[in-house]
């Protein structure tokens, strides 16, 4: 069986940026490892699924965890998606973190490459959670 590796872009990031620029398929390709590098552009948002109307169609949590899981053990059925890892980038690495915590039956590993662990704690990250109760002013 091959292990796999889910890799999650950040933010201005897309499938492309990773496969392009880390060179990690060659070591990946010599230790068993399929990398999987879903394009989640233009937005991961948080890799959460949206609750906003005008959104709804991203749904990025379900896609990483049950979508995308679903569709590799149907096409691939070398691939274990039973004892996945999970890395990523920025708000990559959020999603990594995050979904890695959600799903510990799901997952062996986790890291995450600068992740945003703490989005309301800047100017950007205050816009974007701007109507979630958590995130109001604590002053």
């Amino acid at each position: 069986m091959t292990f796999v590796l889910y890799w999650l872009s950040g933010l201005t990031c897309n499938d492309e940026n990773f496969i392009i620029k880390s060179g990690a398929q060659r070591v990946a390709s010599t230790e068993g490892i399929a990398l999987i590098v879903p394009d989640t552009s233009p937005s991961a948002g948080f890799y959460l699924n949206a609750t906003v109307e005008k959104w709804k169609n991203w749904q990025m949590y379900d896609y990483i965890v049950k979508e995308l899981p679903q569709l590799l053990s149907d096409n691939f059925p070398q691939l274990d998606t039973s004892r996945a890892s999970i890395s990523g980038h920025s708000i990559g690495g959020h999603g990594a973190l995050t979904i890695y915590l959600k799903n510990l039956d799901k997952y062996m590993l986790v890291s995450a490459f600068a992740p945003i662990v703490n989005p309301i704690n800047c100017p950007w990250g205050q816009k974007a959670f701007t109507n979630l109760p958590f995130c109001k002013s604590r002053t």
